[in-house]
């Protein structure tokens, strides 16, 4: 019994060894909130099924990042310039056959949705990871220019389809792989000064009209309360009503009374303020610092450009995924869309988080103690 026990305790330490278990028990706990959540958001008549829908994602999701946490950061620097072409591929594709609200977003594969440009998420990192290793750093002129065209292609996919907040999303993961790598910030400066400059060329010209009215809603919500505005206004009301303990789960009436729109989506996080007040809040935002902090220690203590890249551009996009979340569902940024990692139900952009952070484990598991 006793050599059963130890091939069983050998097995597991086996499978689980790449695994990096303050991230994982950060993220479990993320998980188990945001499927109490969404139990909550989506009532009686569908929160059962939403829940156990979304734990499959995550099933899945977490069995990609076993999966990646186990090949080393050479084999991944090996595969990258064949995993972002081929994630170019659908982000074409979506254009001639994809469907959704506001234009092609999703790919129907019968079974489920399937968004294309959350792969980029993921290949994008990885293919400025992959380049910035070969050039010398900090990065020269041709090397930021050759990193944009890398940055410019699928962003510019992503927002003909049109998904404006998965583009900026996409294209400030590979900004901060250029960051990263030592790119100084007088170039952020320049070039919000001209996307500033070119903003009203894109409000007469490229933005859509609902796009617009996102804009003129965030400058002004109470313009107009019962259509654009109605959104973001029932959303500051459930954060404003939940206070210090909530109201209890279960017990939110902006979604359970129908008020709060798309409450099992880009507005969950409200249903959490509202339903378990500001110390719920602070939990969760402790938990995402963690995650985030994480991520950025493995990065500071990868021992290759490549890796190193890796882990910070993933830890940063993290962070910037619930700053526009947060700040969209409270009104201090326009609604884009953007869901609350691991808490908003969706399938592709659970599995391409946590496959994310699966490279990260990859690069702390496999760094060398000496050299590169």
């Amino acid at each position: 019994m006793s050599e059963i026990l130890r091939w069983l305790a050998d097995l597991v330490r086996y499978f689980l060894r790449t695994l990096d278990w303050p991230l994982l028990l950060a993220l479990s706990a993320l998980m188990g909130i945001g499927l109490t959540v969404l139990y909550s958001a989506g009532g009686d008549a569908q929160g059962m099924r939403l829940m156990l829908a979304q734990g499959a994602r995550f099933v899945v999701g977490l069995a990609a990042m076993w999966g990646l946490s186990r090949v080393t950061p050479s084999r991944l620097r090996a595969w990258t310039p064949g995993v972002f072409l081929i994630s170019l591929l659908p982000l074409i594709l979506v254009l001639f056959i994809g469907s959704g609200k506001h234009g092609n977003h999703w790919i129907d594969l019968k079974l489920f949705y399937f968004q294309p440009s959350e792969l980029m998420k993921l290949s994008l990192p990885m293919m400025m990871a992959w380049y910035l290793h070969r050039e010398p750093l900090p990065p020269r002129i041709r090397t930021v220019l050759a990193a944009g065209v890398l940055i410019g292609v699928p962003t510019g996919l992503i927002l003909l389809q049109p998904d404006f907040g998965t583009g900026m999303l996409v294209a400030a993961s590979g900004v901060f792989a250029l960051l990263l790598a030592g790119l100084p910030w007088w170039w952020v400066g320049v070039a919000v000064g001209g996307a500033a400059a070119a903003a009203p060329v894109a409000w007469l010209w490229f933005l859509r009209p609902y796009q617009k009215d996102r804009i003129l809603t965030f400058l002004n919500p109470e313009n107009d309360p019962l259509g654009t505005g109605w959104n973001i206004i029932q959303s500051k009301i459930a954060i404003g009503g939940g206070g210090m303990t909530g109201k209890g789960w279960g017990e939110g009436t902006q979604s359970h009374l129908n008020f709060l729109p798309e409450h099992t989506t880009d507005f969950i996080f409200a249903v959490l303020s509202e339903e378990f007040g500001w110390l719920g809040v602070a939990l969760v935002l402790a938990l995402y610092l963690f995650v985030i902090g994480r991520c950025l220690w493995i990065a500071i203590d990868a021992r290759d450009t490549y890796s190193r890249l890796i882990a910070g551009t993933i830890g940063l996009s993290f962070f910037v995924y619930v700053i526009v979340n947060g700040g969209m569902i409270s009104g201090l940024l326009p609604v884009v869309g953007v869901p609350m990692p691991l808490l908003s139900y969706g399938g592709t952009s659970a599995v391409s988080l946590l496959a994310g952070l699966g490279l990260v484990m990859s690069v702390r598991a496999h760094r060398p103690v000496h050299g590169y």
